[in-house]
């Protein structure tokens, strides 16, 4: 969305970390020790793009055109910048990794400022394998269902969200025919704020968040991009700056939508609903987080356990997102977990965290 391209108004940073207790409701997860362990980037940049690959490796992507990867969990970081990127200062606001050496980067703007860059060499270089010729429009998340199957997101042209399609790992894209594309809304777009408005899971299914229009909207597509259906959300709504920031899918059925109203001081009630149909539906979270969030993640173990983080804090619930809980009050805008049991965060200021003393119950 062009109004989150240009950047939003963040919370002070909280500078050490503090941790209230939690705990996973189904037993899952013992979070009554978990913390956010900061790992020092040396940069200054808002890292909204992260891509989590395991517990040692893990990329992030953010403004200045800045990438920097660990493969230490951590410890160090190597600043693999693409070149043109940092000249021309992108803002890279999605970024997928397949492992510690093959990565995708989608920089966000209107027109050319919307581009795909990929990488087979741990970041050493960068090839430029899309570069949006259209004006109108304004690319916003990219997501991979495998290593070759990925598509990318950009606000209406022509009335309807325009969706992007690789099947060769991200080194061609073409656009997808929009017949299948529901009409959008007046003024609905995405929001480009932790590379979590197109998500996937499994071989075919794909999600899409909206925002910005009359009401918060999650589309779905189960042929990869093809064909859409459009639901509402119980998300705050009718205004630029509301709507689903973030979704999360644990499997293709279950799913987890958090958002609000990004701007510093406004309420954002209702900020996370929850779905068990594949999108079809969404039911508000009985205790929904505090305050707007812009990332959502599902811990690995267990089937209720997620995070939820954003400028104020993070988040945590042990029953699927029915309740909500305060985990951390430090600022983060995307989150992600990863299959060996690893939760990575990241957000303004070159601020990176991994999730410490979670364990298995």
């Amino acid at each position: 969305m062009r109004l989150l391209g240009v950047g939003m108004c963040a919370a002070a940073l909280l500078l050490g970390v503090v941790a209230a207790p939690a705990q996973a409701a189904d037993g899952s997860r013992d979070l009554r020790s978990a913390r956010w362990a900061l790992k020092e980037t040396g940069k200054d940049a808002r890292f909204r793009g992260l891509a989590a690959v395991s517990r040692s490796t893990a990329w992030v992507a953010g403004s200045k055109g800045t990438v920097l990867r660990t493969s230490d969990g951590g410890r160090s970081w190597r600043d693999v910048s693409p070149p043109a990127a940092v000249a021309e200062g992108l803002e890279l606001r999605d970024i997928e990794a397949f492992d510690g050496r093959r990565a995708v980067a989608l920089s966000i703007g209107e027109g050319e400022a919307s581009r795909v860059l990929r990488t087979e060499d741990g970041g050493a270089t960068w090839t430029e394998t899309f570069r949006n010729p259209d004006p109108r429009a304004f690319y916003d998340c990219l997501t991979f269902f495998d290593s070759r199957h990925g598509l990318a997101m950009s606000d209406p042209v022509d009335g309807k969200f325009r969706i992007l399609s690789t099947d060769d790992g991200g080194r061609s894209w073409r656009v997808l025919p929009n017949a299948g594309m529901p009409d959008a809304l007046p003024g609905e777009a995405g929001f480009a704020a932790s590379g979590q408005c197109l998500v996937s899971a499994g071989p075919r299914d794909v999600w899409l968040a909206t925002g910005g229009g009359p009401v918060a909207r999650v589309l779905h597509s189960a042929d990869r991009g093809l064909t859409w259906q459009a639901a509402e959300s119980t998300l705050p709504a009718g205004d630029p700056a509301r709507g689903v920031f973030a979704l999360a899918f644990r499997d293709r059925t279950r799913g987890l939508a958090v958002g609000g109203d990004y701007r510093t001081g406004q309420a954002s009630p209702q900020a996370a609903a929850v779905s068990s149909d594949a999108g079809r539906s969404w039911r508000p979270a009985s205790t929904p987080p505090p305050a707007y969030r812009s990332g959502a993640a599902w811990f690995p173990y267990g089937t209720g356990a997620a995070l939820a983080v954003g400028p104020t804090g993070t988040d945590v619930t042990g029953d699927g997102g029915r309740t909500w809980r305060a985990l951390d009050p430090g600022s983060f805008d995307t989150v992600a977990c990863t299959a060996d049991g690893a939760c990575w965060a990241s957000g303004e200021k070159g601020r990176v965290g991994r999730l410490e003393g979670a364990r298995r119950g």
